[in-house]
Parts: structure tokens; sequence; C-alpha cells
């Protein structure tokens, strides 16, 4: 879950305290070309206020109108569809005939808002369960994020923290790929023990830079199914230590600067420091998609790029394809 979602849910407890009425809409199916996927959230005050988004843009207004004038989701869930006709989707606006269903839900203490925020900051993954029939919400725990169920009776949304990047080093390379991967909403740890690389950072307030021994950050910050762990001081000291622990966590990227050559070799020391063979392998090294990076930004972006395509479960086996992987592009006029 990004901290865009998690700001969405605390405007609405903010709104709620105000005693003003929120609806949430949650986005639960989409057809064709869409422009934001399952999940997406977004608030709409009684006064027509609006925090997040369902559509980016698209079909907005519409809801805003038919919230502020009570026609929608009064005192209990509903369901609302657009774009079911080529004249619709043309009306909003939405691409290329997409299709976009979103549940309404009032508000109230039963919703337990408050209870979920505190699951997310928690760094507990937590699956809300909406009875459509009620508005009554059960909280179970859940081992997976980003995933939405909707059946017609119930709505199910895992939520969990917000992703994490632990980057191994504090040089220049590191710089771009925190803000590359700040734009990304990544919670960003710089672990750099040597003096010499800490001043830089004093106009990055958002990354959080630590001086621990990497093998003691790694283990301190607990990694999870929504981290990744990139190692960029080219200096086996510090980068064999936090790759050794890493490659033990469920982190879904653990990742490495170097040559072919110096992977492997690599590779063969972890294995000297009781990492399993299938922990080993699990190393992205040389690191990043194969974009022919050559200046510090570019190596940053091909890191993020594998960092992406590695969490939404591309194959990078195959030749990546855009327009075969994506399901919301369309062609444009």
């Amino acid at each position: 879950m990004n901290s865009v979602d998690i700001e969405v849910l605390r405007t609405a407890l903010q709104w709620m305290d105000q005693g003003h009425r929120v609806v949430l809409g949650t986005v639960v199916r989409t057809w064709g070309s869409a422009p934001r996927p399952p999940g997406s959230l977004m608030i709409i005050r009684g006064d027509g206020q609006v925090a997040g988004s369902v559509s980016g843009g698209c079909i907005e207004d519409d809801l805003i109108g038919r919230v502020a004038k009570g026609e929608l989701a009064i005192s209990l869930p509903e369901i609302t569809t657009y774009g079911q006709t080529a004249e619709e989707s043309q009306r909003f606006g939405l691409p290329c005939g997409g299709s976009v269903q979103v549940v309404l839900e009032p508000l109230s203490l039963k919703s337990e808002l408050r209870e979920l925020l505190l699951a997310i900051q928690s760094y507990r993954r937590v699956q809300r369960r909406l009875d459509m029939a009620t508005g009554t919400v059960r909280h179970e725990p859940a081992d997976d994020g980003d995933r939405v169920f909707f059946d017609g009776a119930s709505l199910n949304t895992v939520f969990g923290p917000r992703l994490r990047l632990l980057i191994i080093g504090g040089g220049q390379l590191s710089r771009y790929l925190a803000s590359m991967a700040s734009m990304l909403d990544y919670q960003i740890t710089v672990c750099e023990p040597r003096e010499e690389y800490h001043e830089s950072w004093d106009d990055m307030p958002a990354v959080t830079l630590s001086t621990q021994m990497p093998d003691d950050l790694v283990l301190a910050m607990n990694l999870d199914h929504n981290s990744a762990v990139v190692a960029v001081t080219h200096d086996p000291k510090l980068d064999d230590l936090a790759l050794m622990e890493a490659l033990r966590t469920p982190a879904f990227y653990v990742g490495a600067l170097g040559s072919r050559l110096n992977n492997a070799k690599r590779r063969e020391r972890l294995l000297e420091f009781d990492v399993s063979q299938a922990e080993a392998d699990r190393l992205r090294g040389p690191v990043g998609l194969n974009l022919g990076a050559l200046t510090p930004p570019e190596i940053a972006m091909s890191i993020v790029a594998e960092m992406t395509a590695i969490r939404r479960g591309i194959d990078l086996t195959r030749p990546v394809s855009s327009w075969e992987n994506s399901k919301t592009v369309c062609a444009l006029p």
C-alpha cells in the first residue's frame, strides 16, 4: 500500500472527526483500458471535497455530484459502474472503451478505519472485509498486499505497509536511486557507515540515513515482502554483509552492483557464509535491466525498472514489452 492511499485514510478520519459525512470509493473491477487499477481509493466529503482518485479524473466529477446530492451510499455500501457502453465511455473520457466498477461505502465508526491505520503503521498486513448488506467491517491477518476480491456480497481488500528500499552505500548513484524510488513511493533508508559520505544527504530529508553496519541494519529493519535491497558500494566488506542477511528475508528484490564476473565471485563468497544456493540464486546481479545504461542516472533508472518488473511479476527471462504486459495502455489518436 502506498503513502497516497494511507493519506487518503488519514484524511477520511480527520473529516469524520470534524463531523463531515464521508464516502469511501474503491475500484473493484476494470475492463479494457482503465486509468486506475483495482484497489485505488478516493474519499468524497458531503460538501464535495475529495482526496485520492479512482479514475485519474474521468469520473470523479460525476461521483462528487451524485454523492453531494445524496444519490449514492446514503446508509449502506453501493456499487456503481462507468463505461458500460461506448457512449458512456466517451462521455466520461474513459480511454479505449474501458469500464470501471466502484464500491462506495459511507464511513462510520463501524468502518474501523482507525484500527486499520494502526495495523498498517505497525507493519502488519490486514484483510479488510466489508459486508455490502450491513456495512460492517471485519479485519483479519493477511499474507499478501495489493489484492482486491469482490463477489457482490463482500469486498475484501488487503492493506499492508508501504514499499521500503534499503540502499547500501551513500555515493552518487545512491542519490539518483533514492530520488527515483521516492517518486514510486518507496520509504528509503540509506546505510552508510563511512562518515565521508554523510554530508551529501543533508538536502534529502525524506531519506533516512543510517550509520549502522549493513548486516545489523538488515536485521533491525525486519524486511518483508514489500522490501527491496540494493548494494552499490563496490566494497565487499559492506555489500556482502548486507546481502548475506537480506537474501534470507522475504524481500521481493535483492540486487548488487557489479559485473557478471564480480557477481559470480560474490555468490561464491556468500555460499561460504552459510547462504544457501537457493538464496544466492535470488541475487539480482548485475543489478538492473539491460538498458545500455552508462551514467549514474541511467543505471539508477535501470535498477528501479527491474525492481518494478519483479514486483509486478513480469517474467524477465522473456523480452519485456509494455504493449503486451500493460493492461492500461491504449493507442492514442
